[in-house]
């Protein structure tokens, strides 16, 4: 049996009241939906943000580590950087030179002049909110061992190896 839109005393068809109140909940479920997820994805894009920043901080900084001659072997370097190339973030990097190769035998220091492979492991702090994070990066570089850097490249064990000592 089919039925009848009722008409009102004017003549015209409308919803009712109920009708109205169930359709105002669904949209209201619909749009406290969409903002939940819509802030998640720009807090998401936030955090990438900053961390595709860390990352671009971290390679300017390695470079310039790498493109110096002389470093300090096993000597913690740091500094901040500039508020306008952290996105005024509050940023800064620590790093440290420490042994990884060379061609001496097992077990022995390798002679003044020698090439050795130096690993330099560096990490890019910032602070998210109140939160502190940081991403660590490494890199190698081949140079010549110094007269006075002997001892750095000492193996921490006879035999061991020229490897990290950290």
């Amino acid at each position: 049996m089919k039925r009848r839109p009722t008409l009102r005393a004017s003549g015209e068809r409308g919803f009712t009241l109920l009708e109205v109140m169930v359709a105002t909940l669904l949209m209201a479920i619909a749009v406290t939906g969409l903002l939940g997820a819509l802030r998640t994805s720009l807090a998401n894009a936030s955090r990438l943000t900053e961390t595709e920043r860390a990352a671009v901080l971290a390679r300017r900084q390695m470079d310039e580590l790498l493109a110096m001659r002389v470093l300090p072997k096993g000597m913690p370097l740091s500094g901040p950087f500039a508020p306008e190339l952290a996105g005024g973030m509050e940023a800064g990097w620590r790093a440290k030179v420490l042994p990884f190769e060379s061609m001496a035998p097992p077990g022995q220091a390798p002679p003044p002049g020698s090439r050795v492979l130096e690993r330099i492991v560096m990490e890019v702090w910032w602070k998210s909110g109140q939160q502190a994070r940081s991403v660590t990066v490494e890199a190698f570089r081949g140079t010549r061992l110094l007269p006075d850097e002997a001892a750095f490249f000492q193996p921490a064990v006879p035999g061991a190896g020229m490897r990290s000592h950290e």
